[in-house]
């Protein structure tokens, strides 16, 4: 295998198998033969030849081509054999189901998985408690209790603990939720989301007043004018990263299964809608292994660059890919056996992409650009299309998921599927890392940084930029040495402008482009996508509240923005913690 320095750093910290002394007893091969090995013995009860598929996931895998999500890696072939990363577990109204799910989610951090919470059924502060006759303190102060116990159980953890919290924007306490992280001290374990809805997006464009709804009676508390909340999301947001919005209404009707209930929340990094219980193993496709060669021209067509992308390569490792994650379902050890019946009855796992702004810039598109938009949206659709296809294929051979005649596909002339969601796009922070490749679908952050994981300093240098400035003759030690100062290429002049076009990094990008970025892979994805919108210290408010109105007039599921230089320990987590 040809792993990269800061491959091995982050496999020796996080995923090698460790004695007891702590030292590292495994080699990178031995890694993914553990996991190839424990997924592919799941074809033995289908009647297949587990040896053989052994064999093609370990290829797949040390070819850094595919990675599954995080636990996959670290867990498979072991004790634990917890392989998911995304979870969502209930949080009713009555103090043991709190505390239930708080020592449920303890479980599932301890395992390497990430928890998602709606706390929008617990009834607001000063709300009547019949059973004391005592008062009520509120979803936000059981949102601490949560972040303290995780900040304890994560030290026992595979790695650092990540919850996303979130609230209905019509619940009575919406204000407190929405002001929480302005003290960074509070809820430093925690991404948190507003559930938008339509009713709130409609009363937002006609500046009217909306209704407050206590959850416990569904009583209408008051009403209060949909700009007055909407600004106060923007403030925090602007001050703190936080909170995202997520257009909940937008997700139900991508809910594969209504039938069994409502989806109130996400994994922590916001790209997996989940039912109460529900749990998904993700794998993601490295695109830059599928660029034949370097697309040539300064403008280059979409037809042009169709013909350096190799689509039977693409197409095979999906099948693949599919395969091993639904194999994954099968040999997963959970850590509760209402999530098992969840899993299991719905089969949902998420495949996605890392490596697309390696991709583009091999191609010579720069990122924002007409053409790389339409691009994504080809190159999502083709996952999308193959995906279903393969799930299609294993539902014949397997039988389609449990839960199928309540979905929404057990339609006359459809065919069974195996699984109920095929496709998810994650951020993939410490897999782009050890596959040596951009993360996700965001550009480059910049082409040269430091970055800290595993409280680990990492040098980051973007190995296309200097390849190509020894190609056309413009590098130099200086060049060299002022780029890893600076970290990007503006006002270089001695840079060719198309090069300084396809390297620009996510701070250059305007935020209209990254929206629209993300909106393409939306488009093909079925559940839905982790993106950062990022924008410049000098961004203004005004700037924040047009992402979230152009989110969700583009069709997002959901949006994160991020203003450099703001405190948010949470985007340490959005952005490593959901691989």
């Amino acid at each position: 295998m040809r792993l990269t320095e800061n491959a091995l750093k982050v496999l020796k910290a996080r995923y090698l198998l460790k004695d007891k002394s702590g030292d590292v007893i495994e080699r990178p091969e031995d890694m993914f033969r553990r996991v190839a090995s424990t997924i592919a013995s799941a074809e033995k009860q289908f009647g297949s030849d587990p040896l053989l598929w052994e064999d093609k996931f370990y290829e797949l895998m040390t070819d850094l081509r595919f990675l599954p999500n995080s636990p996959a890696l670290m867990n498979a072939g072991r004790e634990i054999g917890q392989l998911a990363a995304c979870f969502v577990l209930p949080v009713d109204d009555s103090i043991h189901s709190i505390f239930d799910t708080l020592r449920n989610s303890a479980l599932i951090l301890q395992s390497g998985g990430g928890t998602g919470f709606s706390f929008s059924r617990l009834r607001p502060k000063t709300d009547l408690v019949r059973s004391t006759g005592g008062i009520a303190s509120g979803p936000v102060s059981f949102m601490k209790i949560y972040n303290t116990a995780t900040e304890v159980i994560k030290q026992g953890g595979a790695r650092r603990g990540a919850n996303m919290g979130i609230l209905r924007i019509d619940h009575p306490d919406i204000l407190d939720f929405i002001r929480v992280k302005r003290n960074e001290n509070e809820l430093a374990n925690f991404n948190i989301s507003v559930a938008v809805t339509d009713s709130f997006m409609d009363a937002l464009k006609a500046d009217t007043e909306y209704r407050l709804i206590n959850p416990r009676n569904k009583a209408t508390t008051g009403s209060v004018k949909a700009r007055d909340v909407f600004d106060e999301i923007v403030e925090s947001a602007w001050e703190t990263g936080d909170p995202g919005l997520i257009f909940i209404d937008r997700i139900n009707r991508s809910n594969p299964t209504p039938q069994l209930g409502e989806i109130e929340s996400t994994n922590p990094c916001g790209e997996q809608p989940l039912l109460p219980y529900e749990a998904c193993i993700l794998g993601s496709i490295n695109l830059s292994k599928y660029v034949r060669r370097a697309s040539g021209g300064n403008k280059p067509s979409l037809r042009d660059i169709r013909k350096h992308i190799d689509l039977d390569a693409l197409s095979s490792d999906i099948r693949t890919a599919v395969r091993f994650l639904d194999n994954a379902i099968e040999v997963n050890k959970y850590p509760l056996p209402d999530i098992e019946v969840m899993h299991k009855g719905n089969r949902k796992i998420g495949l996605g992409v890392m490596g697309w702004a390696d991709m583009l810039i091999l191609l010579g598109l720069p990122y924002n650009n007409k053409t790389a938009f339409r691009l994504a949206r080809e190159i999502m659709r083709f996952i999308s299309t193959t995906s279903k296809e393969v799930s299609a294929g294993l539902a014949n051979e397997r039988g389609s998921f449990p839960n199928f005649e309540a979905s929404v596909y057990n339609t006359s002339g459809m065919p069974g599927l195996r699984n109920a969601t095929t496709t998810t796009i994650a951020p993939t922070g410490t897999l782009s890392i050890i596959a040596d490749c951009s993360n996700g679908i965001e550009p480059i952050f910049a082409v040269a940084y430091k970055r800290l994981i595993l409280n680990t300093e990492l040098i980051e240098i973007n190995k296309y930029f200097f390849k190509i400035a020894r190609e056309q003759g413009f590098y130099t030690k200086e060049l060299e040495e002022k780029i890893i100062r600076e970290g990007r290429l503006t006002g270089l002049k001695e840079i060719p402008p198309d090069i300084r076009r396809i390297f620009r990094t996510a701070h250059e990008i305007l935020p209209d482009d990254h929206i629209e970025m993300q909106a393409a892979f939306q488009e093909y994805t079925d559940n839905a996508v982790s993106k950062t919108i990022n924008m410049p210290k000098h961004a203004k408010k005004e700037e924040i509240s047009r992402a979230f109105l152009l989110a969700y007039e583009k069709g997002l599921k959901g949006i994160t923005i991020f203003r450099y230089g703001t405190a948010k320990g949470g985007t340490l987590v959005r952005f490593a913690e959901s691989d």
